[in-house]
């Protein structure tokens, strides 16, 4: 059966189309980036998304046209494409087709509240990151109406208290993440290190040192350490780290305190801008996870910042780095001070779908321990079903999952729920702010005075320590 895609284009043209008619609404916000390609191997369909064939339509009663918006930063997008066309096979009545959101995760938020703002029946299942459930819950069905009470028992449950909001749950775990260090073992070992840093001085000297030797052999694009500096969500889970990690807390403390304004936080931003153009190139301020991922995968980075998804593709057959390195806990400022961003995607039905309870059936599967089991083996997507790290199929697939369980379990959360629902302008504040940092255009301690100020006039909450 081929496969059942469509791309971006196709939707941005059904949304545009929609708020015009809509008229005297306030406007919903425009995507800052290009829609997304479809991958080369899927075929380009003939008509646009919004033509495609409901049951209503073609008269076949029995058969339900869902739409599945898909893909994102490390989410597996053709592994989800062949999931789908499995799922197609076996359900004949109720056909899904695909549709490629934008890479970057702000974008994706964009494109959603126009497709809410319209009430638009165009998308009936969607990827929502981690900090999403409570900004979008009123616009997402109650997946408890459908048996999702059930299909969470093993999960863990500090995602399903995430996902549920006034009782409501609005997502199912997809797969969950945790920032990891990925490091070259080959040069450890050949620049005389006994095992990857723990602190993040131990970090800048070893990808220093690793540089300098490798540059002096002729490899003159190879830099120490790569991450994610673009000014997006990306850049607040990598930010976060570098302060949690020195003692600086949360931004927002869960208790609606703003304790972002302090030394600590200052001085882990400063730290990062003195990587840049010394360890890190200076091009990192327009990096997501795959343009860093890109540097690592040629061979040209002895450190990355990045995601568990990563893994699988950098043992990939064109990888210069497979068989040649490993992960572990990012570093802190002391040893035993590591942080973790949590993150994660999880699956949600809108309530403005014509069919919710095929949604609500579909969005079960794709969450199982069945398909996440499939997902883990196949592209190292972190399960979120606890009994999948006691499987001897996907610890023999992905070891690292075993050993890096309490990374992914007592990961540091955004202030997604304590500020819900302004968390997307309170990272946006916050990355702002940061990229000012790493562009030079102030110093870390205006930065999170700046931040502070900010999201008082935000929130209205009140300021404190960490």
């Amino acid at each position: 059966m081929s496969r059942k895609f469509v791309p971006l284009f196709s939707l941005f043209l059904v949304v545009m189309l929609i708020l015009a008619a809509c008229g005297g609404g306030q406007s919903a916000p425009t995507p800052t980036t290009a829609p997304a390609e479809a991958p080369a191997e899927a075929p380009t369909p003939t008509e646009a998304a919004a033509e495609a064939p409901t049951a209503e339509a073609t008269g076949e009663g029995e058969v339900v046209h869902l739409r599945f918006i898909s893909g994102g930063p490390g989410a597996g997008l053709d592994f989800t494409m062949q999931q789908v066309e499995e799922w197609n096979a076996n359900h004949p009545n109720i056909q899904v087709e695909v549709i490629a959101g934008p890479t970057s995760a702000t974008d994706r938020y964009g494109l959603y509240l126009q497709t809410f703002q319209a009430q638009s029946s165009d998308i009936d299942v969607m990827e929502i990151d981690v900090i999403w459930p409570g900004d979008l819950a009123e616009h997402l069905v109650d997946l408890n109406e459908y048996g999702g009470a059930e299909a969470v028992a093993d999960d863990f449950p500090a995602i399903v208290q995430n996902n549920t909001v006034d009782g409501r749950l609005v997502g199912l775990p997809f797969f969950t993440d945790g920032g990891l260090l990925y490091y070259r073992t080959d040069l450890l070992e050949k620049y005389g290190y006994s095992g990857p840093p723990t602190t993040w001085a131990e970090l800048e000297e070893m990808a220093q040192a690793i540089q300098d030797g490798e540059r002096a052999e002729g490899n003159q694009d190879f830099w120490g350490f790569v991450w994610q500096g673009k000014a997006y969500e990306g850049l607040t889970c990598d930010a976060l780290e570098w302060i949690y990690s020195s003692g600086g807390g949360t931004i927002v403390s869960p208790d609606k305190v703003i304790t972002i304004n302090n030394q600590a936080a200052a001085e882990a931003l400063d730290m990062a801008y003195n990587w840049i153009g010394k360890i890190t190139p200076p091009g990192v301020t327009g990096f997501q996870e795959e343009e860093s991922r890109r540097v690592w995968h040629g061979g040209n980075a002895a450190f990355m910042r990045n995601w568990p998804y990563a893994y699988s593709l950098s043992n990939g057959e064109d990888s210069a780095v497979a068989g040649k390195f490993d992960v572990t806990a990012l570093p802190g400022k002391e040893p035993g001070m590591s942080a973790a961003t949590l993150g994660g995607w999880q699956l949600a039905v809108s309530k403005y779908s014509q069919h919710p309870k095929e949604a609500a059936e579909f969005v079960m599967w794709l969450a199982s321990a069945e398909s996440q089991k499939a997902r883990a083996i196949n592209i190292s997507l972190i399960p979120t079903k606890r009994s999948l790290y006691e499987d001897p199929e996907v610890i023999a697939a992905q070891p690292f999952m075993a050993k890096m369980l309490p990374v992914f379990t007592s990961a540091v959360a955004r202030p997604s729920t304590v500020t819900a629902p302004r968390y997307n302008e309170v990272s946006n504040i916050f990355f702002t702010n940061v990229s000012d940092v790493l562009t030079g255009k102030q110093n870390g301690t205006d930065a999170v005075a700046n931040i502070e100020l900010d999201l008082q006039d935000l929130l209205g909450f009140e300021v404190g320590a960490p």
